[in-house]
């Protein structure tokens, strides 16, 4: 990794570790996912406040992360495609685009961002889709190098839309690791991935990807359940999170954050991450 890529990296891992806050829900497109982000501005400053590692946002949302004069804010990790398979309804042409086609890392150099993120779809019977992501990752992986810029590529199976309706993940292990090994060979220098639904299986998934795993949040849960599945998933190799709903969408986001910030950075277990989040 060349010098500029790791001094990026470092400003979002904290010895190692790493809690992305996920605020870049307005690309998809999707009402549900903005319950909670109605006053962005609101959000952001709760989540610096809360000092996550890092806040992930779209180009059009991350001034309000950058325009802060405090020296220790978390890093900005950037969103820089959008498409359209996160909504309920499965569409009849599916698409996944780059928000800025031509210089697609530009955005994320001008907000100073410490990464940029990109999806890779893997939907039933949608070979079109899986293309897009392809060469959208291609473009990118070549910006990235040429800036020094770090690419986490996001791995994303899903289900038929038959199965349980709408944008629901797949947590085959074998289908998570066939996906995370393509984003491993196209150069991802981190990777966010699904859990598996065993979590026992998820040590597969760090040692396909041979550079920090991320673990995926998805829709809310059960806050406890969500702590308890965090530290398996930690113990299996994970090196942090990338959560959104299930942070922005609790009443006390900033006590959600302490009890993960506890669970990756100083190995806090599932009862004590709990305990942190009740304490506030």
């Amino acid at each position: 990794m060349r010098l500029s890529s790791k001094a990026r990296m470092n400003r979002m891992f904290t010895n190692g570790g790493c809690l992305d806050v996920a605020l870049d829900h307005g690309v998809c497109n999707e009402p549900s996912f903005l319950r909670g982000l109605e006053n962005m501005e609101a959000v952001v400053g709760t989540l610096i406040d809360a000092k996550p590692d890092a806040i992930q946002m779209a180009y059009g949302q991350a001034d309000l992360l950058q325009s802060r004069p405090e020296k220790d804010k978390p890093a900005l990790v950037m969103r820089i495609d959008m498409g359209n398979p996160y909504n309920d309804q499965r569409h009849s042409v599916m698409w996944s685009a780059l928000q800025n086609h031509d210089e697609p890392i530009i955005g994320a150099l001008e907000m100073d961002a410490a990464c940029v993120v990109v999806n890779l779809f893997m939907l039933p019977d949608e070979p079109d889709l899986f293309r897009q992501c392809v060469n959208n990752i291609a473009r990118v992986r070549a910006a990235c190098h040429t800036y020094g810029m770090p690419l986490m590529i996001e791995p994303l199976v899903m289900l038929p839309n038959d199965v349980r309706g709408g944008y629901q993940v797949d947590g085959d292990a074998e289908k998570i690791i066939t996906l995370v090994r393509l984003a491993s060979e196209m150069g991802a220098d981190i990777i966010k991935a699904d859990p598996t639904t065993d979590p026992e299986d998820f040590h597969r998934v760090v040692e396909t990807a041979r550079v920090p795993v991320l673990v995926r949040g998805g829709g809310k849960e059960d806050l406890k359940t969500v702590l308890q599945k965090s530290a398996q998933l930690m113990s299996q190799g994970a090196k942090g999170m990338v959560y959104g709903r299930n942070i922005y969408q609790h009443d006390n986001p900033k006590a959600v954050v302490n009890a993960l910030m506890a669970m990756i950075h100083h190995g806090a277990s599932g009862d004590e991450a709990w305990d942190i989040y009740n304490r506030g």
